[in-house]
C-alpha cells in the first residue's frame, strides 16, 4: 500500500478513481436482483425445492445488509481503499465458489462470503467520493454512483437472462471473476490512499447493531417466505422482529449515552439534508424493490415474455437514467437540492400509478415502454441527487460513518419492500383469485402459468387487476420521500461541519496513515 496523502494533495482529476470503484460497486449491485431470474434453473439443477432456493438470494442480501453500519466505520479507521480491495478480493473469490457449488447448501453459504465482501466496498464508493472531489463537483460524481446503483438493480435480471439462456447459471456468478479481476487492478493503481483518524472500534454497538439489525432483517426475509405467523425454533416471526427492534433501540441509546467513539456518531442526524435524505433513500430502496415483482410477473404470466423478453421491457428505464447522469450532475451543484429529488420521487410515484393502469392483458406495450423509460428519467434525479445532498454537509472524518448509514437504510428499505410486496401481492391475488392462485402465484414468476396463452381470459383479467393493485404501493410510499425531499434545505459548497469534535478540518485532524 502506497504512502498516505492529505486532502490538500489529491490528484487534480479524481475521476479515474471514482471509475475504478464504480466497477465493483456496479458488479455487487447486479447481483443483488440477478439471480431471482435463476430460481428455476436452480431448482432444476440442485433438485431443490423452492424455500432453499430463495436463500440464495436471501442470504446475500442479508450478509450485505447486516455489516453495513460496521464496514463503513471501519473504512473510516482503516482507510476506504484497505476496506474495498478486502472486500473485492474476497467477494471476486466467493463468486468463483458460487459457481463451483456441488450442493445448495454449499451455493448459499458462498453467497453469505459474497455478502460479506460487499458490504465491505458499498459504504468506501460513497466515502472516497466525499473525501476527493471537491464540494462544487460533487454533485457530477454522485449522479455517476447514483446511476450506477439505479442501473445495476435494472440490468441484473436481463443479464442473468441473456447468461442463463446461453451459458447456464453458473455463469451468472463466473462473470464476476474477470470482471473482479479488472477492478481490483484499476482501483489498486487509481485509487489513492487516503489519511485515516485513529479511533477505537464500539465493540458493543458492533454487537448491538449485527444482532438487532440480523434479528429484523431475517425475520422479514422468514416472513415474506412464510406465514408472518410461523414458528422458529422458540418463537413466532413476529416476535423475532420484535426482539429485534428493542435491540435496536438499545444499539441508539448506546450510542447517545455510551461511547467515547460511537459507531455511529448520532450527531450527524442533526444535519437536517442528512437525516431527511435517508428517510427519502429508504422509501427509494423500498419502491424500486417493490415494484419489479408485480411488473415481471405480470410481464411473463399475463403477456407471455419469457425472462429475458420481460427484462428488456423494462431496460429503457436503465437506458434513461444512463443518458441523464451527467446532465443531471451539472445540476446538482447549481440548484436548491430540493428540486431534483423531489421531483424524481413525486414523477416516480405518478409514473407507477399510470403503469398500474396499463397493466391489464390487451394494452398496448409501446404506451408500456413509455411510461417504464420514465421510471429510468425520474431515477436519474434521485440516486444521484440524494445522495449528494446526504453527505455534503458531514465533516471528512465521518465520511464513511454516514455512508454506512446511507447504504443501510436503502438496504433495509429493499428488504421491507421485497417482504411488503409479496404479503400485498398474496392478499390482493386472493381477492380476485382465490387462495389456491394466491399461493401458485405470489411467489414470483417460477409460480405462474408459464404464459399468457395459457390463462384464461377471465383469469389474466383478473390476476392483471391484483398485480395492477400491489404496484400502488410503491407508489404510495413514494409519496413520503417525495414530502422529505422537499423539506430539504439549501446547503453551503464547502460543508459545515455537524457538532462536536469533529469540527476541526480534516487536514488538521489527528491522523494516521495506512
Amino acid at each position: 500500500m502506497t504512502a498516505a496523502i492529505g486532502e490538500d494533495d489529491l490528484p487534480d482529476n479524481p475521476w479515474p478513481a471514482l471509475w475504478a470503484l464504480v466497477v465493483g460497486f456496479f458488479m455487487i449491485l447486479v447481483d443483488v436482483s440477478i439471480v431471482s431470474i435463476a430460481t428455476p434453473a436452480l431448482m432444476d439443477f440442485f433438485d431443490a425445492g423452492i424455500e432453499p432456493v430463495l436463500w440464495v438470494t436471501s442470504a446475500y442480501l442479508l450478509a450485505y445488509a447486516v455489516p453495513l453500519l460496521i464496514t463503513g466505520r471501519l473504512g473510516d479507521r482503516f482507510g476506504p481503499k484497505r476496506l474495498y480491495l478486502i472486500g473485492l478480493a474476497v467477494f471476486t473469490l466467493a463468486s468463483l465458489a458460487c459457481g463451483l457449488s456441488p450442493t445448495i447448501g454449499a451455493l448459499v453459504a458462498a453467497r453469505v462470503v459474497q455478502g460479506v465482501g460487499a458490504s465491505m466496498m458499498t459504504p468506501q464508493t460513497m466515502a472516497v467520493i466525499t473525501r476527493t472531489f471537491p464540494p462544487e463537483r460533487r454533485g457530477s460524481a454522485m449522479a455517476l454512483w447514483g446511476a450506477t446503483a439505479g442501473v445495476a438493480f435494472l440490468v441484473g435480471p436481463l443479464l442473468g437472462g441473456l447468461l442463463l439462456d446461453s451459458l447456464g447459471w453458473e455463469w451468472i456468478f463466473f462473470i464476476n471473476v474477470p470482471v473482479g479481476v479488472i477492478g481490483f487492478v484499476a482501483a489498486l493503481r487509481l485509487v489513492p490512499t487516503l489519511q485515516v483518524h485513529a479511533r477505537a472500534m464500539d465493540w458493543v454497538g458492533v454487537a448491538l447493531s449485527a444482532i438487532g439489525l440480523f434479528l429484523v432483517i431475517f425475520g422479514l426475509q422468514e416472513g415474506e417466505q412464510r406465514d408472518w405467523g410461523a414458528i422458529l425454533g422458540p418463537v413466532t416471526i413476529p416476535v423475532l422482529i420484535g426482539v429485534g427492534l428493542v435491540v435496536l433501540v438499545a444499539f441508539v441509546a448506546w450510542q447517545a449515552r455510551g461511547p467515547k467513539e460511537p459507531l455511529v456518531p448520532l450527531r450527524i442526524f442533526r444535519d437536517r439534508n442528512f437525516s431527511l435524505s435517508n428517510i427519502a433513500i429508504t422509501t427509494m430502496g423500498l419502491a424500486v424493490t417493490a415494484m419489479m415483482f408485480p411488473l415481471l410477473i405480470w410481464l411473463q404470466t399475463v403477456r407471455g415474455y419469457s425472462p429475458t423478453g420481460a427484462a428488456l421491457v423494462i431496460a429503457p428505464q436503465a437506458i434513461a437514467s444512463i443518458v441523464l447522469a451527467r446532465r443531471v450532475g451539472q445540476l446538482v451543484d447549481r440548484i436548491h437540492p430540493r428540486v431534483l429529488p423531489a421531483l424524481g420521487l413525486g414523477g416516480f410515484a405518478i409514473t407507477l400509478f399510470v403503469l398500474s393502469r396499463l397493466m391489464t392483458p390487451d394494452s398496448p406495450m409501446w404506451a408500456v415502454l413509455v411510461v417504464v423509460t420514465f421510471i429510468g428519467i425520474t431515477g436519474a434525479c434521485i440516486w444521484g441527487p440524494l445522495a449528494t445532498t446526504a453527505n455534503r454537509n458531514l465533516p471528512i472524518t465521518l465520511a464513511g460513518a454516514g455512508a454506512g448509514v446511507y447504504n443501510t437504510t436503502r438496504q433495509v428499505g429493499s428488504v421491507i419492500g421485497s417482504a411488503a410486496i409479496a404479503a400485498l401481492m398474496s392478499a390482493r391475488i386472493g381477492a380476485h383469485l382465490g387462495p389456491e392462485a394466491a399461493e401458485r402465484f405470489a411467489g414470483g414468476p417460477e409460480g405462474g402459468a408459464g404464459g399468457g396463452g395459457a390463462l384464461p381470459a377471465a383469469v389474466a383479467e383478473a390476476l392483471s387487476s391484483a398485480l395492477a393493485d400491489a404496484m400502488l404501493l410503491p407508489a404510495a410510499v413514494l409519496v413520503v420521500g417525495a414530502v422529505a425531499a422537499v423539506a430539504l434545505e439549501q446547503m453551503s459548497h464547502r460543508g459545515r461541519p455537524v457538532s462536536g469534535g469533529d469540527q476541526q478540518s480534516p487536514e488538521r485532524a489527528p491522523s494516521r496513515s495506512t
